[in-house]
């Protein structure tokens, strides 16, 4: 199959949400007594269009948009750096709060890139294996599924590398994560019908992996 205008505007809408979901989640919100950061209402955003990808168009695409997504926020955090060490000029007063938004530690980076790669590539597979065993039907049992796995994963992954032996660290911090990111994931399961819907009859295309290679480093 060959890149359409609509997989090219998934795939942007993908990385986008993801590289958004990164600069924002420094910003920590409240609700009620629960910490979050502000990341979790557009980070669940890479799961949504995930389950779309892998249900429509397979595991195939699902992975090359999962490892763009990947080199894409690399080289964003590499040029946030590059121009984080460059001298400010003499009259700017902003270098601590760049610093504070764009300067990244290796250890958040890398419970970021291990989570994001864990947890995409585990729901991608999930979904794909369940729509065969599923022949197709339910599409709710497997985007929900899925997610619950991967997010999951992701979750766990990232406060874990990020924040273990810290203050911040607690098991509520997960559950809390983990709970808000399926909610997100359940309530758009209507809206997941209606893309998945126009894209299969739009696309004339309806994936089933049976003889796909599920390793994520074969490209």
């Amino acid at each position: 199959m060959k890149i359409t205008n609509r997989l090219l505007i998934i795939a942007t809408l993908s990385i986008t949400c993801l590289i958004t979901a990164n600069i924002v989640a420094v910003k920590l919100i409240s609700i009620g007594p629960i910490v979050l950061p502000a990341s979790f209402i557009i980070f669940p955003l890479c799961y949504i269009i995930g389950d779309i990808v892998t249900e429509v168009y397979g595991f195939y695409w699902a992975k090359r948009i999962i490892w763009l997504g990947f080199a894409c926020n690399l080289l964003f955090v590499f040029f946030a750096w590059v121009c984080g060490i460059l001298p400010p000029a003499s009259f700017w007063e902003g270098q601590n709060s760049y610093d504070a938004i764009l300067g990244y530690s290796p250890r958040l980076l890398l419970a970021s890139f291990i989570a994001y790669l864990v947890g995409e590539f585990t729901n991608s597979i999930i979904l794909a294996r369940i729509k065969i065993a599923t022949k197709g039907r339910w599409l709710w049992l497997r985007t929900i599924s899925s997610t619950i796995v991967g997010e999951g994963l992701d979750t766990v992954l990232f406060i874990v590398i990020a924040f273990v032996g810290t203050p911040a660290f607690s098991l509520s911090l997960v559950l809390y994560h983990w709970i808000f990111k399926v909610a997100v994931e359940i309530m758009a399961t209507p809206l997941i019908y209606r893309v998945v819907a126009y894209l299969k009859q739009k696309e004339n295309l309806d994936t089933y992996d049976k003889h796909t290679n599920f390793n994520p480093f074969k490209l």
